[in-house]
């Protein structure tokens, strides 16, 4: 570790306590025993530790202004979480910047440091494809940034996250497809390092075992890129077999259901009379295609306007109770449409 680049984190590492103990014990507060005050203070003077400047800014005044973190504005979903956000706001006075990630780490981290220069006073993410390291976030928290993460949940202790029930919403497409009749559904899963996808498969697991039908592991397909040309060459294949090809497909987002319809369509197969689909977050496409496609309601606006309650009332509340808000859970609602049902 160079000197002049000690962290809150790196003191506490070096002592084995937490990020908060180290913050306590810089500041005084009561309740941290003289003996690690002294021991905090000294190995902060030791790595030539300086508290940042821009955090402190932030906890003394406020910008009124919050920074949102996104993978993609073209995305239909968050374009919607974002009208949420906005809302919630701009009724309580404050401005909004938005930052998107490109689903890239090396952005995500850029965007922060964009966020901390414009002072924000919280910050709201959806994290990329690409972060397994939290660490640029766990920063802000340890500065007494409020940080609310939504729809995609990062594996930090106590981080405050608004999502849905990925797995009912899995559960609940799985279960209809088999009520239909089908039998050998597919699942074009998404990326394995997302909670969301985690959960969305697990969903659909369970659906088939509640339902007796035996979990072939050719079946589940991830789709990292998750765009409609890569599930159209995956159904492709999946579909290349006639006697052991699927008779169903649970995508886990609209765009990559699509694309697999795009590929049943190419191989001459009907929908839903051969193949039944349903996708996942119900784009604004999916009742304009043909067949209207049947799709899991992920509740954008809902979730954008939770998430931003919750911020503003971190920013204005400093000793909330973040335990008793740390993992809300909005409800997801199946939209039944023609291509998945046999007899429409």
């Amino acid at each position: 570790m160079k000197l002049g680049q000690a962290t809150i984190k790196d003191i506490a590492r070096e002592l084995n306590v937490s990020s908060s103990t180290v913050s306590r014990a810089l500041k005084d507060y009561p309740g941290i025993s003289f003996e690690t005050k002294k021991k905090v203070k000294d190995l902060a003077e030791k790595l030539n530790y300086r508290p940042n400047a821009i955090a402190l800014s932030l906890r003394k005044s406020k910008s009124f202004t919050i920074g949102v973190i996104i993978p993609e504005v073209v995305h239909f979903f968050f374009s919607t979480v974002i009208s949420g956000i906005e809302e919630v706001a701009f009724k309580n006075g404050y401005n909004v910047i938005l930052c998107q990630t490109n689903e890239k780490l090396e952005r995500e981290i850029n965007c922060v440091e964009t966020m901390l220069s414009n002072q924000i006073d919280g910050l709201l993410v959806s994290y990329s494809k690409e972060t397994t390291d939290f660490s640029h976030f766990i920063n802000l928290i340890d500065m007494e940034i409020p940080v609310v993460f939504f729809d995609r949940i990062p594996n930090i202790k106590n981080a405050v996250n608004v999502t849905v029930n990925d797995f009912s919403g899995g559960y609940q497409a799985t279960k209809h497809l088999i009520d239909q009749g089908y039998r050998r559904i597919a699942h074009l899963a998404g990326p394995s390092n997302l909670a969301i996808s985690k959960k969305r498969k697990e969903g659909y697991l369970a659906a088939l075992s509640d339902s007796g039908i035996s979990i072939d592991e050719n079946l589940i397909v991830e789709c990292p890129s998750a765009n409609e040309k890569e599930s159209f060459e995956i159904c492709l294949r999946l579909f290349k077999d006639p006697i052991n090809r699927p008779d169903a497909i649970f995508a886990h987002h609209d765009i990559v259901a699509a694309g697999a319809m795009m590929a049943i369509k190419s191989l001459g197969l009907r929908i839903p009379e051969d193949i039944g689909v349903v996708g996942f977050s119900n784009w604004q496409f999916a009742s304009m295609i043909d067949p209207p496609l049947t799709s899991v309601l992920q509740p954008g606006i809902q979730i954008g306007e939770k998430a931003t309650k919750i911020l503003l009332e971190m920013i204005q509340n400093k000793d909330i109770n973040h335990q008793e808000i740390s993992n809300v859970v909005l409800d997801t609602e199946l939209l039944i449409r023609k291509s998945s049902v046999k007899n429409y």
